[in-house]
């Protein structure tokens, strides 16, 4: 009995063994074989690495939802030298491959290395190493280049802009001693010599510095030179690479020497990029030959739906290496911490750097893990990117088109008469928005760094916004400031006021100055009223208001219409200047009296934009409020269905004109177009204008006067103002039939023009 209990429980036993040894083994084999690789991938983790994700940037459109800006979708190939291999040589062969890869499919990488591509190796700009600078002080000082900087840092060469010490004269040696001799004897009979101060390494010339950049690179294959005899400037041959070409030696010397610019921190405006907006065909062959540490990713770049409004709209550019330290502590979130990282992209100029806060989005946070080939084997999101607002300008794209179109085509036969630049500047009367802002001569922003090269020596500045930046003197334009603030200060003009024009005005001096009637033709206006003297354009009789006024008043209500001042615009502007005895005097001349007739009829220092133009005439037909000048319209979000802001138009200041006083003004501003000199080129309008001419002399490549022509319409209901100025035009007449054409551009194809519904917008 109990035998058979003893064998019982040891059969029990065997059995529960076998099940216990079969289960392992399935398991193993489970393991193993069936998922030995995935498990043996997964033992080869690295720790995961947090990278940020580049947030979509948000797009431009204009009043009428046309875009003007979009984002487009490029592929570009960046290396990740940390996961090229352990060894410089693992290194320089994957970049090698990417070179033939690239070479292949005639895909251009960046190399900036100023040393030409094929033999005979020779430097491509007459200032490899250092180039004339000035310090703070405008003194003369030599300044290193990139390369160097490099060169220096790496050894290969002396630092060229440094002055050589000037030596101290040292006491004659003394005599040698008996032990000195001793051990001269010892020497071999030499005896005891100072020891010599090593030469400065001399600057080289191409061939022989690539020779040491390939040394310290361990840009070789067989035979290669020691990189410790390289950086001991020990004597090496010129161009040591054992058995690499010399092309392919200079490629991979041109890339490292991108890399190695980055990592010595001599260039840090972002990383380096190999390749952008490469193709399908390129992608593939690279992914083909699974080089480790090179990362093919999407990215995006600035698109531009429209030629026009080049200074308008601005372009994007990453952070510069002078502005890194600013960036990455700009909070512009409030949380403490900076928004912008040292390779982020950030707007330069118009609107991309004036709407950056809107337009910019918030980028994504990923965790990534990589196995030891560098591959990326899994993803996690820790927070989404964000794409950034949609904005809104006030800019009308069919009038800014149309305006920089009349000056392509009417400029260059001015520029055979002597003129140069021209803008226009075209507000709506009630809100001050630019409907459009054109400047000659432009440039294409979709082709920037082409244009660059081939118009950034251009005496005529195409890069310049005229319309905000140009500063003119205004001539006859501002007699309208004079005539208001006569109307309006007690004891000097009514309406009805009559001034006899004797031709040339004798208060101060009997050889005072002539109004354009008298110096011109002889002649005089005799007695006029404000009116009459706007359509004629009489000196004389501003001359008189002038004086009575005095330059304090007359500063004053140019302040109030704008002019001098700042006009709110959110891109950068100058400010112009008003005439003043301050102003004169600060540049060391003497203020008189009789500087006042001057600056009543718009010349003396007295110069400002276009802008200030517009807006001054705006605030005038409005009935006297200044709004101040803006290109934002409205702010959406990225898919339309919130409206983050709605821009409210905000007052600067309002003058008080009493209504009989503004009738009187812009009576004589339609007489000019009605039975003035400009009628022949409004009278073809269906709608009246009221206008005023001005030339002012100017200095300049030409001796032609400054033109300038301001305008409104419709003059019962003003709905837009106009200013023009072309540079050294001769007579502000000329510019009426192309402001002419510009007023009825608009109001022809304000019925015609069609609002573009976007996604998520109710259609009205």
């Amino acid at each position: 009995m109990k035998t058979k209990q003893f064998h019982r429980r040891v059969w029990a036993m065997v059995l529960l063994l076998a099940l216990i040894i079969t289960s392992m083994g399935a398991t193993l084999y489970d393991l193993q074989i069936n998922h030995g690789e995935e498990y043996l991938e997964r033992t080869q983790w690295k720790i995961a690495e947090t990278q940020t994700v580049e947030a979509a940037r948000g797009n431009l459109y204009d009043r009428n939802g046309q875009v003007l800006v979009s984002n487009r979708v490029i592929y570009q190939v960046s290396l990740d030298t940390g996961q090229m291999g352990a060894t410089p040589e693992a290194r320089n062969d994957t970049i090698l491959a990417l070179i033939r890869c690239a070479r292949a499919e005639g895909v251009e990488w960046n190399d900036s290395l100023p040393i030409s591509k094929t033999e005979s190796f020779a430097f491509t700009t007459d200032t490899p190493y250092w180039f004339a600078d000035e310090d703070d002080d405008g003194n003369p000082i030599k300044s290193l280049t990139r390369l160097g900087k490099l060169a220096v840092r790496m050894g290969w060469v002396d630092d060229p802009t440094r002055e050589p010490e000037e030596k101290p004269k040292s006491a004659p040696a003394p005599e040698p001693g008996l032990l000195d001799r001793i051990k001269g004897f010892l020497r071999g009979g030499q005896e005891n010599t100072p020891a010599k101060t090593p030469e400065p390494k001399p600057l080289l010339d191409a061939r022989p510095l690539l020779g040491k950049m390939c040394a310290s690179f361990s840009i070789a294959g067989e035979g290669a030179v020691d990189r410790k005899q390289a950086a001991a400037g020990e004597e090496i041959p010129e161009l040591n690479i054992g058995n690499l070409s010399p092309q392919d030696a200079r490629a991979v010397a041109g890339i490292l020497y991108e890399l190695y610019l980055r990592s010595q921190e001599i260039y840090m405006a972002t990383e380096y990029v190999f390749a952008s907006d490469v193709d399908i065909d390129f992608i593939s062959r690279v992914k083909e030959q699974n080089l480790a540490g090179v990362v093919v990713e999407a990215t995006t770049v600035r698109q531009y739906h429209t030629q026009y409004a080049a200074h308008l709209l601005g372009r994007v550019t990453p952070i510069y290496a002078e502005e890194v330290e600013y960036y990455t502590n700009l909070d512009l979130d409030g949380d403490g911490v900076g928004d912008y990282k040292m390779n982020d992209s950030v707007g330069r100029g118009g609107a991309e750097q004036a709407f950056e806060s809107y337009l910019r989005g918030t980028p994504g946070v990923k965790a990534v893990e990589r196995n030891t080939k560098g591959k990326i084997v899994s993803e996690t999101w820790q927070s989404e990117p964000k794409p950034g607002s949609s904005v809104m300008l006030t800019l009308d794209i069919g009038l800014q088109a149309y305006v920089e179109n009349l000056f392509a085509s009417a400029m260059p036969q001015r520029q055979e008469l002597g003129a140069e630049g021209a803008a226009c500047v075209v507000l709506d009367v009630d809100t001050a928005e630019v409907l459009a802002a054109a400047s000659y001569p432009t440039f294409d922003l979709a082709n920037y760094g082409a244009e660059l090269e081939e118009k950034g020596s251009d005496p005529l500045t195409p890069f310049v916004n005229r319309a905000f930046q140009g500063a003119y003197p205004p001539g006859s334009t501002f007699k309208m400031v004079t005539a208001i603030a006569g109307l309006e200060e007690p004891d000097i003009i009514t309406p009805t006021t009559l001034i006899r024009d004797e031709g040339r005005y004798t208060y101060y001096t009997p050889d005072g100055p002539m109004c354009w009637y008298y110096r011109q033709y002889g002649g005089k206006h005799g007695l006029i009223n404000v009116s009459k003297a706007i359509e004629v354009s009489c000196n004389y009789f501003f001359f008189e208001v002038g004086r009575l006024l005095g330059i304090e008043r007359l500063d004053d209500y140019a302040a109030r219409f704008g002019l001098g001042e700042p006009t709110g615009i959110e891109l950068e502007e100058r400010t112009g200047v008003m005439a003043s005895p301050e102003y004169t005097e600060s540049h060391g001349q003497t203020w008189y009296d009789g500087n006042t007739l001057s600056v009543a009829i718009g010349q003396e220092s007295s110069q400002f934009t276009p802008l200030q133009l517009a807006n001054y005439i705006a605030t005038l037909v409005n009935g006297g409020t200044r709004h101040a000048a803006h290109l934002l319209k409205e702010v959406k979000s990225s898919d339309f269905t919130q409206v983050v802001l709605d821009y409210e138009p905000e007052v600067l200041g309002t003058i008080d004109i009493q209504p009989k006083n503004l009738d009187a003004v812009k009576a004589g501003m339609l007489a000019l177009t009605t039975s003035g000199s400009v009628r022949a080129a409004f009278q073809g309008l269906p709608f009246q204008v009221g206008a005023k001419t001005g030339t002012a002399q100017t200095g300049g490549t030409s001796d032609n006067a400054n033109s300038v022509f301001v305008c409104f319409a419709p003059y019962d209901d003003p709905e837009i103002a106009v200013a023009m100025v072309v540079e050294h035009g001769e007579s502000g007449g000329d510019l009426s039939q192309m402001c002419a054409d510009v007023l009825s551009y608009y109001f022809s194809a304000k019925g015609t023009r069609e609002e573009i519904p976007v996604e998520n917008t109710l259609i009205r």
